[in-house]
């Protein structure tokens, strides 16, 4: 059992940081030689990515709905195909047009086939015990930046930037669709009148609407930071009088420090109930904010610390909250509904923080501090159920490896 999960998340792990290295890190790198080439601005390749974001919003509870009938196997497959298929559309992109078509096509494979997909694919494989799977894919996928970027960036150095999307997508075709179809099958499901499929033998858990409310929240609010550190934190720290090398190095940490806050929930966070650690994970942004406002670019290094490793629990999380509250039943396609808001904050986030950073300042953080504060009084809003804070204490899952 231990050799079949380890099998499962080795091969997920890789496939996602292949989905977000050729996805979601690739605009950063692309963006200069793409927008010239094509005689568009650069904001107007970063449109066409919100619209994938969009797309991929819309396009996630139906994804979901698939896995929770099917399993995860056939939908990421397909996923594989569309990625190749949107980063082939990309690569011949001769206009504004063709550049927002390609984007589309990629935001209907983001939907199906990056976290939460995978999530899904997890706990309708291993219902309750998919904890530390999901954990184990988000370790590996930790580092999609760390290779993506350096890859795309030679890629495009050797290739150009067309080369570069067509070899991202020959390794959706050669590397994610083999690892997609040696994933195990789940046995098909049959939907009844009114039920949402699922082969996991657990109770339906139909979730209490302000329970949901509060979770839809919380991802919207923590993927709105996320993204909008990802997108401003050097122009953030340069704010703050930290030097032009120090910031590069300083932006460096965040990815580390994710992979370091995956490892604490794997270790020891693991064992108490998701909720708690999301409330841990939630209040970290903020005590790094504060310090950043008060002391400035000396515990600009801490801030980042903090942010990363706040954001790197929150992440898994977002798989693993709603399977500890809601059960396993029609999981995928209440995750794709509960973060339907954040993919729609994600799209929002670069341009709409970039406004307030450019009147505000360093004085922004106050915004995204009282953001995240909302964000973890909505989850001291939740009650863990009596049954539920037993089981997460008294009972340690199996590991993926």
């Amino acid at each position: 059992m231990q050799t079949h999960r380890a099998r499962v998340v080795a091969s997920l792990g890789t496939t996602q940081t292949l989905a977000w290295a050729s996805s979601y890190y690739l605009p950063a790198m692309l963006v200069r030689p793409i927008a010239s080439e094509l005689g568009v601005s650069q904001p107007t390749v970063f449109a066409a990515f919100s619209v994938a974001l969009v797309v991929s919003a819309l396009v996630g509870p139906h994804s979901g709905r698939r896995i929770d009938r099917w399993g995860g196997r056939p939908v990421l497959m397909t996923t594989s195909a569309i990625f190749a298929l949107g980063l082939g559309l990309l690569a011949v992109a001769t206009g504004p047009v063709s550049l927002f078509v390609a984007w589309a096509v990629l935001g209907v494979a983001m939907g199906s086939g990056l976290y939460e997909a995978a999530f899904a694919s997890l706990v309708r494989l291993y219902g309750h015990e998919a904890r530390g799977a999901i954990t184990g894919i988000t370790l590996i996928a930790g580092f999609a930046s760390t290779v993506g970027w350096p890859l795309t960036a030679a890629l495009e150095h050797g290739l150009g930037w067309r080369g570069a999307c067509w070899t991202w997508a020959a390794l959706h075709l050669l590397v994610g669709l083999p690892l997609n179809a040696w994933l195990p099958r789940a046995e098909y499901t049959a939907p009844a009148a009114g039920e949402t499929p699922t082969d996991v033998k657990s109770e339906p858990a139909e979730p209490p609407l302000g329970v949901a409310i509060s979770l839809a929240w919380v991802f919207a609010v923590t993927w709105f930071i996320s993204t909008a550190m990802a997108a401003h934190l050097p122009g953030l720290l340069a704010g703050t009088g930290t030097a032009p090398g120090v910031v590069i190095a300083i932006g460096m940490l965040v990815g580390p420090a994710q992979v370091g806050g995956r490892l604490l929930e794997f270790g020891f966070l693991r064992r108490l109930h998701p909720l708690y650690s999301a409330r841990v994970a939630a209040l970290m942004h903020p005590v790094g904010a504060m310090l950043l406002l008060a002391l400035g670019g000396p515990v600009a290094a801490a801030f980042a610390l903090l942010h990363g490793a706040g954001n790197g629990i929150l992440t898994i999380a977002k798989g693993t909250l709603p399977l500890a509250l809601f059960g396993p039943t029609g999981y995928g396609h209440r995750q794709g509904m509960l973060m339907l808001p954040a993919r729609l904050a994600q799209a929002l986030a670069p341009w709409l923080f970039g406004l307030l950073l450019a009147v505000l300042g360093t004085r922004v953080l106050w915004v995204s501090a009282g953001l995240a504060l909302s964000a973890l009084a909505a989850l001291m809003l939740i009650r863990v159920p009596s049954r539920m804070q037993d089981e997460s204490t008294s009972t340690t899952l199996e590991e993926p490896t």
